[in-house]
């Protein structure tokens, strides 16, 4: 089965990620053809594979003795370590607030095409290094995942 183009892309404007959004935050868009829901292709993108869980563990106890958290509350509902924080018609909203930083996920789903972005606000200088330091990976995370969704069918 041949994969759906993947593109960098701007979130539309209509996307609840932008409600999050002040001079100086990071945000990134990604789209990929496919018609599965927010929901499925959440479910599909972060279901990671082995070297990605690799890194996140690699992350995990680097991070831990600063206090960072390295995992969604068993209390709280979500997608892998992602919490909810909206679900709604055709987009979801995971992520949480950490000592260094703010972070969100948007998916959108339009039923033809899935939108992620991320919306990142560093509190202060050690969560722009983090986030400086993420970077190459969390482009191969977010394009490995849309991969998966784009190969995927409803």
């Amino acid at each position: 089965m041949a994969m759906a183009p993947l593109s960098n892309e701007k979130l539309p404007e209509t996307a609840r990620l932008w409600r999050y959004f002040r001079t100086g935050d990071f945000i990134d868009g990604y789209a990929v053809a496919s018609p599965l829901s927010a929901r499925d292709a959440a479910a599909l993108g972060f279901r990671m594979p082995g070297w990605a869980m690799a890194l996140l563990r690699f992350r995990n106890i680097i991070v831990r003795p600063f206090g960072l958290r390295t995992d969604r509350p068993a209390n709280e509902a979500g997608i892998g370590m992602f919490p909810i924080e909206y679900e709604g018609p055709g987009e979801m909203i995971l992520g949480f607030d950490d000592r260094h930083l703010d972070f969100r996920i948007g998916i959108l789903g339009d039923g033809t095409v899935i939108r992620m972005g991320t919306w990142v606000r560093p509190h202060n200088l050690a969560g722009r290094i983090y986030l400086a330091c993420v970077m190459p990976f969390h482009i191969l995370i977010v394009r490995n995942a849309m991969a998966r969704i784009g190969r995927a069918v409803a």
